[in-house]
């Protein structure tokens, strides 16, 4: 038998990570080209602002976020920087600007190169939810100071889901293979929240091209857990999520003076 201490368990905080510094990274280099053609997705007016700095202004607005980096176009960190400059931020916040590359992961990857030391807890934000409410955020940073090396909000999901076997051509009808259990499945929004280091160490191994970085973390062993997402934290990928997205805000700004 070891004499070994026995590691923590997994609900035990790291060592300073309760009152550990946050640093958000959001990936903006995208084209969003399902919104059709124009300026890049995250560039795009919402209000009257692109929504790229409403995701600024909601990661910003939780008082445990001192630093946002913000992953450009490759060729576009200037004009971004110009735009920051351009719009009211919080005085209290860090914001970095640094080019992104051809991939939403690469772009990550760069975003997390780019922070300084310090900063222990990292945030993984779509600059396409810009409206996601400042108590989500907290949420997610919550989850980790208390443990958790990788933290998800989530929404349970309204309709029934088919798996199906994917058909030759668009348009062709596709043969439904299972109906998975609805109760047991969640969908995933962001801002993601994790410790910095097995952040880091999930892009330095990880290779496959995968569509969100808790499912890097999740391919290295350590457990994903999830939070309440919020309804208004919905991706803005189509014309019609753009629709909803002014409405959502035209009742803030109404309600709440937003």
């Amino acid at each position: 038998m070891s004499d070994d201490p026995l590691p923590p368990p997994p609900s035990t905080p790291a060592p300073g990570r309760a009152t550990a510094r946050t640093a958000a990274v959001i990936p903006a280099a995208g084209r969003g080209v399902r919104l059709g053609p124009g300026a890049p997705k995250a560039l795009r007016a919402l209000g009257g602002t692109p929504m790229l700095i409403h995701a600024i202004r909601a990661m910003a607005a939780s008082r445990a976020v001192s630093l946002v980096v913000v992953v450009a176009p490759p060729d576009g960190a200037a004009e971004v920087r110009t735009l920051l400059d351009s719009h009211a931020l919080p005085e209290r916040t860090d914001f970095l600007v640094v080019p992104g590359g051809g991939s939403r992961q690469e772009s990550v990857r760069l975003g997390l190169e780019a922070l300084p030391p310090g900063y222990d807890i990292v945030l993984v934000h779509d600059a396409a939810r810009p409206l996601v409410p400042v108590d989500t955020v907290d949420a997610v940073i919550e989850a980790v100071r208390d443990g958790a090396v990788a933290v998800v909000p989530a929404l349970p999901l309204a309709d029934t889901v088919k798996q199906v076997e994917p058909a030759g051509a668009p348009g062709e009808p596709e043969r439904v293979v299972a109906t998975p259990d609805r109760s047991l499945l969640r969908a995933v929004q962001t801002p993601q929240g994790f410790d910095r280091a097995t952040l880091v160490r999930a892009h330095e191994t990880v290779t496959d091209d995968v569509t969100d970085d808790a499912s890097m973390v999740e391919q290295l062993g350590p457990t994903v857990v999830t939070v309440p997402g919020h309804e208004e934290a919905f991706k803005v990928t189509r014309p019609l999520d753009l629709v909803l997205a002014e409405a959502v805000l035209a009742r803030r700004r109404l309600n709440d003076g937003f």
